[in-house]
């Protein structure tokens, strides 16, 4: 693992520039990809990191530890759902297949928490008992797990709009995906939450709630897109101190971004206006929780690679006849 003060010596730097300028670039909040051709992308982790709806700094490392992580993930899920991983060819880039997007995200909960106004906990807490389609009984407590896992799908967002919560029904009721389509998702992904619930379990984790994102090849076949169960795609927490910080009202121990997030509303910050700004000890604590949940997920020591993404990179890329 990193040490801390290497990590805060990296602070400072931006993210440098990737040596692909001959390739049609698309930046996200937290990645870039290039078109490859030949129903080919290249998908670029950064270190940038997205909280609110908004980038709010940079984790060094963090690309990294969700590029290869998701690499594991999918290996450890491709008897589940296929993916779209064809290679990983830097420890922060990997090379996919061409799919497209399902217009319905899909999001599997656990346990009944979070912060923000459109949070299980939040509107339970609120009063309402009805939520996402799901009726709660009464007398949970903030951070309990649920009887069951639930689905809360969300459609993808659109920039400068936040995702639309949706039921269970009305993801086939307004049109966005048929019955079938729609049933083989939930299947899925219930399959795969079990899985990855058993695996944190095994590493001493919790998976509490994360997002899927499929989409289809061109032949029609449902794959698995995107990150998987990182920590900034999933939430985590520590098992063994679990219940007795529950006992206490206190908050589970993290292993994902919530740990940013959580600093600054302490601060009184929840979303709107400027940022506040944290100190340089929150992000170099922000990495070591990243590096750690790979740790203790893969069962492999974290060796961090090139940074930012580099000349391996464009020497893979060169071997298979692409111009950098």
């Amino acid at each position: 693992m990193v040490e801390k003060n290497e990590i805060q010596a990296r602070l400072p730097q931006a993210f440098k520039g990737l040596p692909l300028g001959r390739l049609e670039k698309h930046s996200g909040k937290v990645r870039d990809w290039y078109s490859l051709g030949e129903e080919r992308r290249l998908l670029v982790t950064t270190d940038r990191l997205s909280v609110f709806d908004r980038v709010v700094g940079a984790v060094p490392w963090k690309g990294q530890v969700l590029n290869e992580l998701s690499a594991w993930w999918n290996r450890q899920t491709a008897d589940i759902v296929g993916n779209h991983l064809l290679s990983v060819p830097d420890p922060n880039a990997s090379v996919v297949r061409l799919a497209s997007p399902l217009p319905v995200e899909v999001i599997v909960r656990g346990y009944i928490t979070g912060v923000t106004s459109t949070a299980l906990w939040h509107r339970y807490s609120q009063g309402e008992r009805k939520i996402y389609g799901y009726s709660f009984p009464e007398g949970l407590e903030k951070n309990q797990r649920l009887p069951e896992p639930i689905i809360t799908p969300t459609t993808k967002a659109l920039p400068g709009f936040h995702d639309e919560r949706l039921t269970v029904a009305e993801v086939v009721e307004k049109g966005y995906l048929r019955k079938d389509t729609w049933n083989r998702v939930m299947e899925v992904s219930l399959a795969l939450f079990a899985r990855g619930s058993k695996i944190a379990a095994d590493a001493g984790l919790i998976l509490v709630d994360t997002k899927y994102e499929f989409g289809l090849a061109p032949d029609g076949s449902l794959l698995l897109i995107d990150e998987v169960h990182t920590p900034d795609s999933s939430r985590f927490w520590k098992a063994k101190s679990y219940q007795e910080r529950l006992g206490k009202g206190m908050e589970p121990e993290l292993f994902d971004k919530e740990f940013v997030r959580l600093r600054y509303t302490e601060v009184g910050y929840r979303g709107d206006g400027e940022l506040p700004a944290l100190p340089d000890s929150v992000w170099a604590e922000t990495s070591l929780l990243y590096q750690k949940a790979y740790e203790l997920l893969t069962g492999e020591p974290f060796k961090p690679g090139s940074y930012p993404v580099g000349p391996r990179l464009a020497a893979t890329l060169a071997k298979e006849g692409i111009e950098v």
